[in-house]
């Protein structure tokens, strides 16, 4: 028997029926894993397993990356076992850019929002972005003097980088300077995402100004000039630096969040049960 033009209608309203709801529930359950997430009780029992998860791979790669860096790889035919300290060097210089941005991303959903968490991770990333930019400026100057002649030049890279360190050092003051957590919040969210304006100026100073800095050894679209042997205990290194980062940043968000909601009753009660 044929359908009518109404039974027609009828079955495509169904159907569109039918996706709208299954459209609804999955909105609704990737709400819900948001407002979970955001929960400060939920993140801090789920962080204590997301650090582990983080800082196995972290030790695995970084003492890879050491002992081939250091061992097993070959002299560099110009440099000799100088370049060396670039397995600490490049991951910390990566690490310095990555954590910045990680925190202007952060400080637009501080902003937008209004979600705590997100202003805790920038309290927390702060202090371990800078101390991976001190790093960066330290290895440099030390590769740079046999190298360049000299430990430190006020070249395009070398100059953004130091003041990378002073947007890490200046977030970190202002969040302790201001006494209310929202506020201190909120002007450090601010301050990220003005200052990560420095990111690109930093990737980029090799390709706009004539600087003593090399260019990129590898890239992710531009492939790498360097040999295999060499170059996976690189990754290695960037890769587990990556996981140092998230790991000493979840840990640093855990002691931020216990003081921050110090006289809630949830943490009273871990308290309570050791």
């Amino acid at each position: 028997m044929a359908l009518s033009g109404c039974d027609i209608h009828m079955h495509v309203r169904l159907g569109h029926d039918e996706k709208t709801v299954v459209s609804l529930t999955m909105d609704k359950g990737v709400k819900q894993r948001f407002h979970r997430l955001g929960s400060s009780p939920y993140f801090y029992d789920a962080s204590a397993r997301w650090a582990i998860w983080l800082a196995v791979p972290a030790v695995i790669c970084i003492a890879y990356a050491v002992i081939a860096g250091l061992v097993y790889v070959p002299p560099d035919y110009q440099q000799g076992d100088v370049f060396r300290i670039l397995y600490i060097h490049v991951p910390s210089a990566w690490l310095s850019l990555f954590g910045y941005t990680a925190m202007a991303v952060a400080g637009v959903v501080a902003l937008v929002w209004r979600l705590k968490l997100a202003e805790i991770f920038i309290a927390a990333a702060a202090p371990v972005g800078a101390s991976f930019t001190f790093l960066a400026l330290v290895t440099g100057a030390i590769w740079g003097e046999p190298t360049w002649g000299t430990y430190w030049v006020w070249d395009a890279r070398l100059t953004s980088e130091l003041i990378l360190l002073f947007l890490y050092l200046g977030v970190i003051a202002l969040h302790r300077s201001i006494a209310s957590p929202r506020a201190a919040g909120r002007a450090c969210a601010l301050l990220s995402i003005v200052g990560v304006i420095n990111v690109p100026i930093i990737h980029y100073s090799v390709v706009w100004w004539t600087t003593l800095h090399q260019g990129a050894t590898l890239g992710l679209t531009g492939g790498s000039n360097m040999d295999a042997d060499m170059l996976w205990p690189l990754l290695a290194g960037a890769l587990g630096f990556t996981c140092l980062f998230g790991w000493l940043t979840l840990w640093g968000m855990r002691v931020q969040l216990l003081w921050r909601e110090r006289r809630s009753r949830w943490v009273m009660k871990r308290i309570a049960h050791g």
